[in-house]
């Protein structure tokens, strides 16, 4: 009989996988020992896979190149990092290994392109997009590093003001970029965007304010879906829609040289997750080239930001199953060694999926479990609504320890979970693992932050007594 824990993932997914193989009974992804690391540093773990980082970025060019080359496209590929995903330096030094540019969403983030400027990460040719809603600091930041002498800072017109405020900071010309109030799905609450200006308003709004403005260069039109591009008749009809604004926009202003495809791509989420990259990106390139052919102007430079298929699938955590609790009939608990609001908030507060897996005891049976954190709070769970489909683990045993890992973490979790900060029921930060390559090619692991202590959590909450 197939009751093996292993029978159950082969008989309902094609495994192995390209980042997920086994080492007899044990778990590895992308050929690390995950019970190794446990062993070394104990749970709860978190930790951060570098190379994919750069990984994706690769793929990402190649997929535009191909599809440029396929149609026979004349504008240029430019891949920028959304840095709202995970802001941490040793995420941006991976990035920036690979010749990329960079989009900011608030004030700070032009501190850490300073930073990245000082420290020879970038340099005057690297774009640094300026997204989201700007007020004081955000416009002074911009205009700082503009006055500066980075001339390829493009801030994004979000609302009729900006123009204004970013006017009386910045010296001399400079590049801009308008953002388009896409339409939602059908399913949201609203309408429109709150972000941006309107399809129809936006040719208009270029003749009043910048057609004659000798300080002002269009140089982008920005484009972005709140959803992430998807196979699916809303993006394809917002897409379509853009393209034209674009088109009536370029006529309007020959120096109008970039469209910037927001909005990210998926990634995987599940064993069985299916997605045809190339398929996308030929069809967006496709599209824009047909609209522009069709109207005889020129295709524009492609951007897009990609944020969580940047950094994603670089992240995961390990949990160890301390204890099973029997509360009716049918109902196992599984509880954890830690919380799943405070380490993977988005499964509490958006029902996000993660690849989940056992790490350990995979020639065991199996059984149907929910997952418990270890707040006091009725919503700290993970069960079959974020996991697709029912959860089945290795059968609990008080004598045989079993760890369970959730994998493609890598994007948000820090910062919405307020990393180095309170947690709900001050349940502590787990300790978390930088992996890499050496020199040689080796494997090697860093601690990038150790577990949070009480001391560490009484400061913040103001108490002045040590502890005894």
């Amino acid at each position: 009989m197939n009751t093996k824990y292993s029978d159950l993932i082969n008989q309902n997914y094609y495994f192995p996988q390209e980042e997920f193989n086994l080492n007899k009974d044990n778990l590895q992804f992308h050929g690390i020992d995950l019970m190794k690391l446990v062993e070394q540093y104990g749970t709860p773990l978190k930790f951060t896979y570098l190379p994919q980082v750069s990984n994706n970025i690769q793929r990402a060019k190649t997929w535009f190149k191909n599809a440029m080359d396929k149609s026979d496209y004349k504008g240029k590929y430019y891949f920028c990092y959304c840095t709202k995903s995970s802001h941490f330096e040793y995420i941006m030094n991976e990035a920036f290994k690979n010749n990329i540019h960079i989009e900011t969403s608030s004030a700070f983030d032009i501190n850490i392109v300073e930073n990245l400027m000082q420290s020879g990460k970038i340099n005057k040719s690297t774009y640094v997009i300026c997204n989201g809603f700007k007020r004081d600091q955000y416009i002074e930041n911009i205009a700082r590093i503009i006055n500066n002498g980075h001339k390829n800072t493009i801030p994004i017109i979000d609302n009729f003001e900006e123009l204004d405020l970013l006017q009386a900071e910045i010296k001399g010309k400079f590049k801009i970029g308008i953002r388009i109030a896409a339409e939602e799905e059908p399913k949201f609450e609203f309408y429109t965007s709150r972000l941006g200006i309107g399809y129809k308003n936006i040719v208009p709004f270029y003749k009043k304010q910048i057609h004659e403005n000798k300080k002002l260069e269009l140089k982008m039109l920005h484009f972005f879906i709140n959803t992430g591009i998807n196979d699916n008749a809303y993006y394809w009809n917002e897409l379509i829609k853009c393209i034209k604004v674009y088109v009536a926009l370029k006529k309007e202003c020959p120096g109008l040289d970039s469209l910037n495809v927001g909005g990210g791509f998926p990634i995987k989420n599940s064993l069985a997750f299916e997605y045809d990259y190339q398929y996308m990106i030929d069809e967006i390139i496709n599209q824009v080239k047909i609209a522009c052919d069709e109207a005889e102007v020129d295709v524009p430079n492609i951007f897009t930001e990609f944020g969580s298929f940047t950094v994603g699938e670089s992240g995961g955590a390990i949990y160890q199953v301390l204890y099973q609790k029997q509360q009716n009939d049918r109902e196992k608990w599984n509880m954890i060694d830690s919380s799943f609001i405070t380490t993977l908030p988005d499964t509490w507060a958006i029902n996000k999926r993660f690849v989940m897996l056992a790490v350990n005891r995979w020639n065991d049976t199996y059984e149907r479990v929910l997952l418990g954190g270890m707040t006091c709070d009725s919503d700290d769970y993970y069960n079959s609504e974020q996991n697709m489909n029912a959860i089945y683990l290795p059968k609990y045993n008080k004598e045989k320890p079993l760890y369970i890992g959730f994998f493609n973490t890598g994007a948000y979790q820090e910062t919405i979970g307020g990393f180095g900060g309170l947690h709900h029921c001050l349940i502590p930060e787990p300790k978390h693992l930088l992996i890499d390559f050496d020199e040689n090619g080796e494997i090697k692991t860093t601690v990038f932050s150790e577990q949070q202590t009480a001391a560490d959590v009484l400061k913040i909450l103001g108490y002045q007594n040590k502890l005894v």
